[in-house]
């Protein structure tokens, strides 16, 4: 082997190793927004990608996301942009589920802060295999519960016959 090779897989040792480490230094953590509804849907898309976007910047990879939808509020919740003071009853609900550098998520925090399209957003620690969403539990597909049908007062319980149940299960076992 030459010297040059002998350089170029130290290198390509060295690299490996950085990436180790760069992951070691890096978690999992989940996004979660709510954006303001005076989005129109055309620019939706391309706030979602800005958010991507800004995720790659700071070094995040997405593991797994679902693209805002619309949803009613709980409460109605104030934003104030530009001294205005904004209500909002609904918004554009969306997550996303990264890796980045634990030094670089106050960045993040920061810059999603100075955006005045996030009503408010979360950001939690989390594990890279839970990427699944289960489903949600929805209001309307809730099977109700018929109360029990009372027995009219007119028909009374008939007696049983022990002898008789006897004999039917001994036949029963004899014919197995």
């Amino acid at each position: 082997m030459s010297v040059s090779e002998n350089e170029s897989v130290a290198n390509g040792k060295n690299s490996i190793l950085d990436e180790i480490g760069a992951e070691a230094n890096s978690r999992v953590y989940e996004l979660g927004y709510l954006l303001v509804p005076t989005i129109s849907e055309e620019e939706l898309p391309v706030q979602y990608g800005n958010l991507k976007e800004l995720l790659a910047t700071l070094g995040g990879v997405a593991i797994s996301d679902e693209m805002p939808k619309m949803i009613q509020l709980a409460y109605s919740m104030i934003k104030v942009v530009a001294n205005v003071r904004n209500k909002f009853n609904t918004a554009y609900f969306g997550w996303i589920k990264f890796t980045m550098e634990t030094d670089k998520v106050l960045e993040l925090k920061k810059k999603l802060d100075l955006s005045p399209y996030f009503i408010r957003f979360l950001i939690l620690k989390t594990v890279k295999e839970n990427t699944i969403a289960a489903k949600r539990f929805v209001r309307g597909e809730v099977m109700h519960r018929r109360p029990p049908v009372k027995k009219a007062d007119d028909e009374a319980a008939v007696p049983i016959n022990k002898e008789e149940v006897d004999k039917e299960i001994d036949a029963m076992v004899a014919a197995v």
